[in-house]
């Protein structure tokens, strides 16, 4: 395809998305399904150019004094891609193939395309939904539009090392064809830097290292996550919401394939990938319960977990540099429904940690309506519960470096969470805490960390621990 027909395919994808609201993937599949003319290549710039495009949403139309999708693409081509204006306008007004000739506002626009005014409001400069703007302000206060800004950049492709199959060095020796680097944060991380966006991004899962199951693709973000567990070689692990498994995989190669992992969904689809995934990562401890087969599995795990991690479901906040397009989809709705699932989820999972055990608790939200919020509210019925620091426990993991602990000791919140961002970490939106559930004393009596309790709520502790009901 030239530039005139790419440039009309892109405003059209992104007219579907925004008049549908349906997930960018689904609007630029059904276009591909009626233009089978274009290649693998095509539908590549295109898809890069309306991420882009959404990515930078706010400050583009600002920038245009226009909101459509039209203005953002043409000023995606030009402020992101370094496209002369007068090439836009050429491929424009080409016929049949471009979207039209532009205006002389459009031409005036893209001439004169400049850096926001600096009393854009911290949305705008941010590139985030003006509706969301208090939880940002809540969350980051002054920085919130750097933070935002962050969370609109391009994003790395990280990689986890496994060590199950090799050591860091030779997957390290083995991913010199796609220019991946070591990061000093984790002794097991790499990375490969984003691309430009003229440039297509290097197949990974196509290399030899990653069909041998030497490498896994990750986020630091998650990866850190992941050694939040701390120290859990021979122990009883139960990944309580697993998904496709990329923590669950970590959490194996920190187990070094001892004690017992167990990996849970409560929607059987989400697992089907971890099957294959496991066996390519040489995972030789882990036992996947699928909710559709093993509805009763969990039922003998009650109180006896030393970790029950948490990836709990969320906005996906901290995922936009990754899925911008979900940050414009996103409704208080939306926000709504996911703060009563992590309560629930919350309060489930809580009934599998054993007495002295671990609750780990995750999102790639940024905010504290899904962090801070929902784990206040956990505790205020849960006071058997309290927080530990997050950061000793990565730190008993034993893949975190100096540099590393160093650079997250910028994230710690009050509570000795963890907030890592883009801005902060280069790596995705997360937020990591860490609970330890007291410990069961001689008689049957508990040993609350958080706190004294009245009588009644001692005995109604030791009860539900004896007779291992859910908390």
């Amino acid at each position: 395809m030239r530039l005139a027909g790419r440039i009309a395919a892109a405003i059209e994808v992104l007219t579907d998305f925004e008049t549908r609201r349906v997930p960018l993937k689904i609007a630029i599949a059904d276009w591909s399904r009626n233009a089978r003319y274009a290649g693998s290549k095509d539908r590549a710039w295109i898809s890069g150019l309306c991420l882009d495009a959404l990515r930078r949403r706010a400050s583009l139309a600002a920038m245009m004094q226009d909101e459509t999708p039209r203005a953002a693409i043409f000023s995606a081509l030009r402020a992101l891609w370094n496209v002369a204006p007068e090439d836009i306008a050429e491929a424009a007004a080409e016929t049949p193939h471009g979207p039209g000739a532009l205006s002389e506002t459009e031409k005036s626009a893209l001439q004169k395309l400049a850096a926001l005014a600096g009393d854009a409001p911290d949305f705008v400069r941010g590139d985030y939904p003006e509706w969301t703007a208090p939880m940002m302000n809540r969350a980051f206060g002054a920085r919130a539009a750097e933070e935002g800004a962050a969370l609109a950049a391009r994003a790395d492709i990280d990689l986890r090392l496994n060590t199950l199959k090799a050591s860091p060095e030779k997957a390290l020796v083995a991913l010199e064809t796609v220019r991946a680097e070591i990061v000093p944060t984790l002794t097991t991380a790499a990375r490969i830097a984003a691309p430009d966006p003229s440039e297509k991004a290097p197949a990974v899962t196509v290399i030899p290292a990653f069909n041998k199951g030497w490498v896994e693709v990750q986020d630091l973000g998650s990866q850190i996550a992941a050694a939040a567990a701390g120290a859990i070689k021979g122990a009883q692990v139960l990944d309580f919401c697993a998904g496709g498994g990329g923590k669950t995989l970590a959490l194996a190669a920190l187990m070094e394939n001892s004690g017992q992992l167990y990996a849970y969904d409560n929607d059987a689809r989400r697992l089907q990938p971890l099957y294959e995934r496991a066996k390519r990562a040489g995972v030789r401890n882990l036992q996947i319960i699928n909710p559709a087969t093993d509805k009763v599995a969990l039922e003998g795990f009650a109180a006896k977990m030393d970790v029950v991690f948490v990836d709990a479901p969320c906005t996906g906040s901290g995922t936009w540099r990754r899925h911008p397009d979900t940050k414009w989809r996103l409704t208080p709705e939306q926000l709504e429904r996911r703060t009563e699932e992590q309560d629930a989820v919350l309060r489930d999972a809580a009934g599998f940690v054993k007495p002295g055990g671990r609750l780990v608790y995750v999102t790639c939200s940024m905010f504290l309506e899904e962090n801070e919020d929902r784990l206040a509210a956990f505790l205020a019925e849960n006071p058997a519960f309290a927080f530990e620091p997050a950061l000793e426990r990565i730190a008993d993991s034993s893949v975190l470096t100096p540099e590393g602990r160093a650079a997250l000791e910028t994230c710690l919140t009050p509570d000795g969470a963890l907030r890592l961002t883009p801005a902060r970490m280069r790596t995705d939106g997360f937020f990591i805490s860490v609970l330890n559930r007291a410990k069961e004393l001689m008689g049957g009596r508990l040993l609350f960390l958080c706190g004294s309790l009245d009588r009644a709520a001692l005995h109604d502790e030791a009860r539900m621990t004896q007779s291992g009901n859910i908390l």
